[in-house]
């Protein structure tokens, strides 16, 4: 595991990195940005990374602060869980006050594999055999066919006439995609933190996916690395236990840091990154994946606008999940049960132009609880003004 954010910081120096880390000089998160291995405090100019992004003007704050002495060196910051934590310095997800969102269903990878948990109940001793069932009903690529066309349109109406729609395939095909809360504010845990898996789960895996920053305005001004941790038993047993399925005790990894868009990385380098994936667990076993972001079903303009707009307003921004083409389909023990995690399993999500995001697998139940919330937060940011 590696030790401090030197460790998962991009191999581009020119990276413009904009993170968070706990001062406990200050007693307070404080919001920083990270380029070439040097960190600035941006403490004076935003209180919250929020409160940055908030601003128009963020990139000329960026630009401003890098010119001046960096506070800090990339390596005086501990990963959580490090043999270096309890310094000064640790590194905390990128995000503070932003609601955490996502999308499901964008890939028709993953399409497939959610009909497939649908249909077997969430047993995934029936899963390669509802695979195999689906892909003689179907007699189509669906990997090929756009949502909310004629051919979707046509797909849908054979479907239905076989018994084969399901609620996966309307937002798979359909004119709406899926947009869910993944956890509430404050909930993410970051790179080198412990992820979450309940007891109440015994068919699960990570989904490694690309993850937008998005300002109060609706406008995507960076991006970061997420691991939307998936069970998928419980979301086979009934789409309506999405919430169940998603939302636990951290069951969100962001991070390292969000890459700003600036000139040196656009929204369109965003749209053509591939994010690597490999699992590997206590006993030998590894797992290797990897989800290609130019295959999604819709573009990132479409899922923002499904998020917000007239409809939904987030004064304090978001961040948007973007869906995961990865959905591990081979055996890791017993033949025909796919893949799921074994505690202790180490999942390193990475990707050259953004870092890497690495969490740990524990039980959930079994793991500190979640107590540094929105009060917490302000408490901190307000005591540093006394």
């Amino acid at each position: 595991m590696a030790a401090t954010a030197l460790d998962v910081l991009p191999r581009d120096d020119d990276a413009l990195l904009v993170g968070r880390v706990y001062d406990a000089e200050r007693g307070a998160p404080v919001p920083v940005l990270v380029r070439g291995g040097r960190v600035w405090s941006l403490a004076g100019a935003a209180r919250t990374v929020s409160d940055l992004f908030d601003r128009e003007d963020h990139l000329e704050v960026l630009q401003r602060t890098s010119d001046a002495e960096a506070t800090w060196g990339a390596s005086e910051i501990a990963l959580p869980g490090s043999a270096t934590e309890g310094g000064r310095l640790t590194l905390l997800p990128p995000i503070d006050l932003q609601a955490i969102k996502a999308c499901g269903v964008t890939f028709a990878g993953s399409m497939i594999e959610r009909v497939i948990e649908e249909r077997s109940h969430g047993d995934a001793r029936r899963a390669a055999e509802v695979r195999e069932e689906m892909s003689r009903a179907v007699g189509t690529d669906l990997a090929g066919v756009r949502p909310h066309t004629p051919a979707a349109a046509a797909v849908k109406e054979r479907l239905v006439a076989r018994g084969w729609w399901s609620p996966y395939l309307e937002v798979g095909l359909g004119p709406d995609p899926e947009v869910f809360t993944k956890g509430p504010v404050l909930s993410s845990v970051g790179t080198g933190d412990d992820i979450g898996v309940p007891s109440f789960s015994s068919w699960n895996n990570p989904e490694p996916e690309l993850v937008l920053s998005v300002d109060p305005r609706g406008r995507i001004v960076g991006v970061t690395l997420g691991n939307d941790v998936n069970l998928r038993d419980v979301e086979g047993r009934s789409a309506l236990l999405l919430g169940m399925a998603k939302d636990n005790n951290r069951s969100t990894a962001i991070g390292p840091f969000i890459r700003v868009l600036d000139d040196a990385f656009t929204i369109d380098d965003a749209r053509s990154l591939t994010i690597d994936l490999t699992v590997t667990g206590a006993d030998g076993y590894v797992l290797r994946g990897e989800n290609t972001v130019s295959a999604l079903s819709r573009s990132f303009e479409e899922l923002v606008h499904a998020a917000h707009g007239d409809h939904h307003q987030y004064p304090d921004g978001f961040v948007l999940f973007t869906g995961t083409l990865f959905a591990p389909t081979e055996d890791r023990t017993v033949p025909g049960e796919g893949f799921t995690h074994r505690l202790g399993d180490v999942v390193a999500i990475e990707n050259q132009r953004l870092g890497a995001l690495i969490n740990t697998v524990r039980r959930t139940e079994e793991l500190p609880p979640w107590t540094y919330g929105i009060r917490s937060l302000f408490a901190d940011l307000s005591r540093e003004l006394v």
